[in-house]
């Protein structure tokens, strides 16, 4: 931190004189004050005095903050600080604002009896403030003498009805120098005007440190190259935004990134639209007109491939590609994520991203793949950590610590429930030596079924609700996700299950153990609706080895069950719920060598399937009802309209 005292200020506004006249084009107007400026390079005024600043402390009744003083001291005033403010008040000039604006009774007026001390007291600022700006474009710089700190600095607002955003603070006076000095330069270098026309010391020690920062962050060293590219980033320089960007976005900050300056260019966007494009298609539609804001001198081929990602990332077709041995990593990946095992697909990635290729020097590290529906999900800030620290495109350097698994590789997981997670129950399948694409012979109904494309559950749920015609009162055909449970077992998993009906379930087991082996577990131990239940059952070759089921009536078991899963062990003398289940998971786990993946079936998209029912029909005198959705009919207001069939109706 600067020692404010010690701050060469003469040093510092003969610099951005300097760079101020130097960036003036040959045939741009300007005022009788802006030439002779120009031709002293000079933007200031002379020095004011002791005794000049002295008189006007005794007029204003306050000695002047230290940094404001100092600024005095070389220079009475200045012109152009930044791009809105033409000129800066001194030692004649300053005066307390006074109401002014009339913003503080505007302020005032938003205020209520809710309203705290901090929003009274940033509503006062109008009138207690000096006021700095004597010519602006509709901008407000005020020193506050009420918000000091223990060097006597005050703190600087400021505020312009056109950038429609509260006043924004600098610690003191020497702080917003400094960001006019920033902002001088952001708007002389901005696209458009070209590197050219504005070059100076400034600029080339930027540049160079911009250079020096991607070749850090391509060595593994993100936290240094972001704190430079953010540096340059401040003063407008090309490159720094697009490049810090690509940091930010594989950290998990999404807002305001728009890689800019790089996404249009036809050697990035492939790389850089999916994740921008990703971003929109998420928290809004898209529409074709709002484009060119984000893709400003975009040609019509980037501009057309916006489009036709903008598609694929909606209808969740898109797939990341790319280029060499990495692009094999990253097949062989999302086939380990399609069934689950999301922990292995990104060590599968890491292990290949030191042979990755950029597309070009300002390429930083992959980022497309944080759009595709399998991919994506994978990333998480550690591993966005892990990635950036990875040397890569060609640097060398010292492979990080890799990141800690997302699954616990247990079952034990579905006993800990997330922050706000109110889910009554879950239940799953888990069949021995069959792949996940052969569940749907064992659960559903029909030999052609096949598993539907891979949904977050959510989305599945939606989409299956949406489509389906008929719902009946005595059917429980589950929607279930499907993966990999370890070595040797598939699951089908369903997070969110109808109620469970003692009287007419039906254990899956018994089918699905065709030839083979199959587990089922149904848990509401820890259920806010309704009553405790846990059940187990375990079929081999298609008949029941044994199973038990345990209610708030007591314990049904049947077959010669395993000492380890003996439901009297666990509920005999049940007093936790949660604790008797996370017991049993971990029971199971040891038993049978599975385990469920924690991080795909939360946030990830999995292959899903619609069982047949977890429930027998009817009996007589069982009353039931179907509810029939026909498109096209007369319905009630609700949109459905209802039949009541079967027995006993």
């Amino acid at each position: 931190m600067t020692d404010i005292t010690a701050f060469d200020w003469r040093s510092f506004l003969l610099k951005w004189s300097g760079e101020w006249a130097d960036s003036l084009e040959d045939g741009e107007s300007r005022g009788d004050d802006d030439e002779v400026a120009r031709q002293a390079r000079w933007l200031g005024f002379p020095p004011a005095s002791e005794e000049r600043i002295a008189a006007m402390e005794e007029r204003l009744g306050l000695r002047m903050p230290p940094s404001y003083r100092e600024f005095l001291k070389v220079s009475d005033g200045w012109r152009h600080a930044g791009g809105f403010v033409w000129l800066l008040a001194g030692t004649e000039d300053a005066r307390w604002h006074n109401n002014e604006s009339g913003l503080a009774d505007m302020c005032e007026e938003e205020l209520d009896e809710d309203s705290g001390p901090e929003e009274w007291r940033e509503a006062d600022l109008w009138r207690r403030g000096l006021q700095l700006d004597v010519e602006s474009d509709i901008t407000h710089v005020l020193l506050d003498p009420e918000d000091m700190d223990e060097d006597g600095e005050w703190a600087v607002y400021t505020w312009a009805s056109w950038r429609a955003a509260p006043p924004e603070r600098f610690a003191n006076f020497l702080e917003f120098m400094r960001e006019m000095h920033r902002e001088f330069h952001r708007l002389r270098a901005r696209p458009g005007d070209g590197e050219a026309g504005f070059a100076n010391d400034t600029t080339r020690q930027l540049d160079t440190l911009v250079e020096e920062a991607r070749l850090e962050a391509l060595g593994g060293g993100w936290e240094q190259a972001g704190q430079a590219l953010d540096e340059a980033k401040e003063y407008g320089r090309p490159r720094a935004a697009g490049l810090g960007d690509q940091i930010r976005r594989l950290l998990g900050q999404t807002s305001m990134v728009y890689f800019e300056g790089l996404v249009t260019d036809p050697r990035y966007a492939p790389e850089l639209l999916p994740s921008l494009v990703a971003e929109q298609a998420a928290h809004s539609y898209w529409a074709e007109s709002t484009l060119p804001f984000h893709l400003r001198g975009a040609d019509d081929n980037t501009l057309s491939l916006a489009h036709s990602t903008l598609d694929q990332v909606r209808s969740g077709t898109y797939r990341y590609t790319a280029a060499g041995p990495f692009g094999e990593a990253v097949e062989r990946a999302r086939e380990m994520a399609r069934w689950g095992d999301t922990d292995a697909a990104w060590r599968t990635l890491m292990d290949a991203l030191p042979l990755w290729e950029p597309l070009g020097p300002d390429h930083l590290a992959p980022l497309g793949w944080v759009a595709d529906p399998l991919l994506g999900p994978l990333l998480t800030p550690e591993r966005g950590r892990e990635l950036l620290s990875t040397p890569r495109g060609g640097q060398a350097g010292e492979a990080p610590r890799p990141a800690a698994g997302l699954d616990p590789g247990d079952l034990a997981w579905l006993a800990e429930p997330e922050p706000g997670d109110d889910r009554a129950s879950f239940r799953f399948v888990l069949v021995e030596g069959v792949e996940p694409e052969q569940l749907p012979g064992r659960l559903t109904d029909g030999d052609d079924t096949v598993l539907e494309e891979p949904l977050t559950f959510w989305e599945a749920y939606r989409r299956s609700r949406h489509s389906q015609e008929q719902f009946s009162s005595y059917d429980d055909r589950a929607l279930m996700a499907v993966g990999r449970a370890g070595p040797g077992w598939s699951f089908a998993f369903d997070g969110d299950p109808a109620p469970f009906d003692q009287r007419r379930f039906v254990s899956p087991a018994v089918a699905a153990s065709e030839g083979t082996r199959a587990v089922v577990v149904w848990s509401g131990l820890t259920t806010r609706h309704g009553k405790p239940f846990f059940h187990l059952s375990v079929a081999r070759d298609g008949v029941e080895q044994y199973g038990f089921t345990y209610t708030d009536e007591g314990i049904r078991q049947s077959g010669e069950i395993p000492r380890a899963l003996d439901p009297s062990r666990y509920f005999d003398a049940l007093e936790d719920g949660a604790e008797a289940e996370r017991s049993l998971l971990e029971a199971l786990t040891r038993e049978f060598g599975v385990r469920l993946p924690r991080h795909a079936i939360r946030n990830g998209q999995l292959h899903t399937l619609t069982t047949r029912s977890w429930t027998r029909p009817p009996g007589d005198g069982e009353a039931y009802m179907v509810v029939r959705v026909t498109p096209g009919d007369a319905r009630p207001a609700d949109g459905r309209r209802t039949e009541e069939d079967g027995p006993g109706s």
